[in-house]
């Protein structure tokens, strides 16, 4: 079973983006799982998501404590929360920034990783080219499908037409693409 934690804020869109995964691997034969797990619920306010994909049924209905994938929509969160609790350290770690590892401050922890399986994107700066909206989400699910091979992108894009409109739905698969785009083109 491959476990995905997503930490951002209230208002990114990070309950989304597991609805969206968990969809996405539905979409492609594969049980799948998402739920959130909020604080205060308010706009801002630390906020995390979980997904689960697997190629048999899925019985736990936890919270997801050691996961092989860390989506950061935030990196804010670096320094108020520890994201990296219960990370499994040979998974993977998805990082919104334009910022370096060290530039975060998490060069060390992050040093844990298998270096193919690290990816700092700006997925703010592209989600407001192709949004224009603050909201990472999308481009992320992009970078998540390139760099982990867990959904492909045809399953993304039908699990983003279900959820938005067509007004919405198609900047939204060009987001994704961006991310996917930019993690695919990176040397491993």
């Amino acid at each position: 079973m491959f476990q995905i934690r997503i930490h951002g804020r209230g208002g990114q869109g990070v309950v989304s983006a597991s609805e969206l995964l968990s969809v996405a691997a539905f979409e492609e034969g594969k049980y799948s799982q998402s739920f959130p797990s909020f604080g205060s619920e308010r706009m801002g306010a630390p906020v995390q998501a979980f997904a689960r994909i697997n190629d048999t049924s899925i019985t736990i209905r936890e919270p997801v404590m050691e996961p092989d994938m860390l989506i950061i929509q935030d990196p804010t969160l670096f320094h108020a929360v520890n994201v990296f609790d219960g990370a499994n350290t040979q998974g993977y770690l998805l990082i919104n920034s334009s910022k370096t590892l060290s530039e975060l401050g998490i060069e060390e922890m992050s040093s844990l990783y298998p270096k193919d399986h690290i990816a700092v994107l700006p997925a703010t700066e592209l989600a407001i080219k192709y949004i224009k909206q603050a909201k990472p989400n999308t481009v992320l699910l992009g970078a998540f499908a390139a760099l982990s091979q867990m959904v492909h992108m045809p399953a993304l894009e039908k699990a983003i037409r279900k959820k938005f409109p067509k007004k919405i739905a198609e900047p939204n698969i060009l987001a994704a693409k961006a991310g996917y785009r930019l993690i695919d083109a990176i040397e491993r």
